[in-house]
């Protein structure tokens, strides 16, 4: 015969441990909420007036051949980085060492001449918007920013790896769009999520 002092503690270890699984539950929930508002807002950004010129050319004299960075510009470009408390340190890093290493690399010609006017000779930023791996957007209207998906593929306390999707799209809508997925990574800084990578910025890739 079970003691109704046992069936108490049952009872009590049932409660605790279906109260711990909500509060991660909802831990999980709010976590996701908080990185999807983060993702929309730096796209919002991204394609705002505020956004800055990802590669802040620097031209020869004649104005004919792009011949490296303007590294004062690119120094302004990383304080507007972290102005937006959007990215992660690693991030900005990250972004400031592939444009030191391009500059590098075009100041030694490691590249193909960059013509004044031309696609650049290497893969970063080549041919499309590298915050949204995009050259068109699905719609216009309402703003496709606020209504971007989130998914997460891996989580711990303080790190997570994600994929973002189009969202709010037609049934009729080409499969390109339906299929697309951009892979980002997030960190938590002082108890805030920011994006710690994204897939256009990949340093190995964007050398290249």
């Amino acid at each position: 015969m079970v003691s109704s002092k046992s069936l108490t503690s049952r009872g009590n270890f049932f409660f605790v441990t279906c109260f711990a699984l909500l509060a991660i539950f909802s831990a999980c929930r709010n976590d996701q909420e908080e990185i999807q508002n983060l993702i929309r807002q730096t796209l919002k950004w991204a394609d705002s007036k505020d956004v800055f010129d990802i590669l802040p050319m620097l031209t020869d004299s004649k104005d004919s051949i792009y011949i490296g960075f303007d590294l004062n510009k690119h120094e302004s470009n990383l304080d507007k980085l972290r102005t937006t408390d959007f990215f992660a340190n690693e991030f900005i890093e990250n972004y400031n060492q592939i444009i030191l290493t391009l500059d590098k690399k075009l100041r030694n010609h490691e590249f193909d001449e960059w013509l004044v006017g031309y696609l650049p000779t290497f893969r970063f930023a080549n041919d499309r918007n590298p915050w949204c791996a995009c050259q068109d957007i699905p719609y216009d209207s309402p703003s496709p920013w606020g209504y971007v998906e989130i998914e997460i593929i891996e989580q711990n306390n303080d790190k997570a790896q994600l994929i973002w999707k189009w969202g709010k799209l037609d049934s009729n809508m080409d499969s390109g769009w339906k299929n697309f997925l951009y892979k980002f990574k997030v960190v938590k800084e002082n108890g805030k999520w920011k994006i710690a990578y994204l897939q256009e910025f990949d340093f190995d890739e964007s050398i290249k």
